[in-house]
């Protein structure tokens, strides 16, 4: 049974607390899993939440901020040690590849498995698979970062009422299915669009074109919120957001699920995040994340 979640294994930014981890999350996506900035810890929350190193097989670091990527060295070394028998691939800003061969490299261990680099340069596609689509948007932070989307091809749905209309039953809706008619009769006469699902990691960013691109339609938003709205100052100069710039753009992007995340240490009250979020106006079904949950992709309509 194909299952489509995500992990939340760390919430934190900067710096660990005692109830939060440094970031990373985990994406299920059907028979595939993609790791998104691993920050230090990353490998014993894994070990807390169920996920082993072969359900990996991409990790998108969105930039090389300790919070988001100290815990590439433990993660990769564990695939080794693992022995996952699949190519994993990574993603990371091409700017930052010092950092990567540093932690790729940062201990003496043996590799026995083909860890693939892509680099990410520019906005644009990065892989296309027979279950998505993986694409990069630059973002606005003072080092170079880029936010993540993934989409699902659209597919078809029958519509049996239809079907049984024009009297198609049996091997002949597979027959209209793959031939695009049968009989005069037209696929688009017996089915409809099926709209793929659509995902996205926005990390460390000010308000800026690639954040409205990447949130645009998704069913699932990851969404970095380090400020509440009264330290907006603090935000836009350290290159971030608050909940209600966050739920702001979701709501503008008809975003179903809205995960807020990467919480400054200087809050204690997780409620706060919500609240603002709702009087920003967005009415979606909202999570503020903590370490260790679990968020389905929501069902299609």
């Amino acid at each position: 049974m194909s299952v489509r979640e995500l992990v939340v294994l760390g919430t934190a930014s900067q710096v660990p607390t005692r109830h939060r981890n440094h970031n990373g999350y985990l994406l299920r996506w059907d028979g595939e899993g993609l790791l998104f900035d691993p920050g230090e810890g990353t490998q014993r929350q894994m070990l807390r939440a169920g996920v082993a190193a072969h359900d990996l097989h991409r990790i998108c670091v969105t930039h090389f901020h300790g919070d988001h990527s100290l815990g590439l060295a433990g993660v990769i070394q564990r695939i080794n040690l693992d022995r996952v028998p699949h190519q994993v691939t990574a993603h990371y800003p091409e700017s930052g590849q010092r950092f990567f061969d540093r932690l790729r490299y940062a201990t003496a261990y043996r590799e026995t498995v083909q860890l693939t680099e892509a680099p990410v340069a520019a906005d644009g596609v990065l892989a296309r698979t027979g279950g998505y689509t993986l694409e990069a948007r630059r973002l606005s932070h003072p080092v170079e970062s880029y936010g993540y989307r993934l989409t699902e091809p659209d597919g078809r749905r029958m519509l049996p009422d239809r079907l049984t209309a024009h009297g198609i039953e049996g091997p002949d809706v597979g027959r209209i299915q793959k031939e695009g008619s049968l009989n005069g009769v037209l696929l688009d006469d017996v089915s409809e669009v099926r709209r793929g699902q659509r995902f996205a990691f926005v990390m460390d960013t000010r308000l800026c074109d690639g954040v409205h691109a990447l949130a645009d339609g998704c069913d699932l938003l990851v969404i970095e919120s380090t400020f509440l709205d009264e330290d907006e100052r603090l935000a836009v100069e350290h290159g971030h957001l608050t909940a209600g710039q966050a739920a702001t753009v979701a709501r503008d992007a008809g975003v179903r699920h809205l995960v807020l995340t990467h919480f400054s240490q200087r809050y204690s009250e997780p409620a706060e995040f919500e609240r603002q979020a709702r009087a920003a106006g967005y009415e979606g079904e909202l999570t503020v994340a903590h370490d260790l949950l679990r968020v389905p992709v929501p069902k299609r309509r």
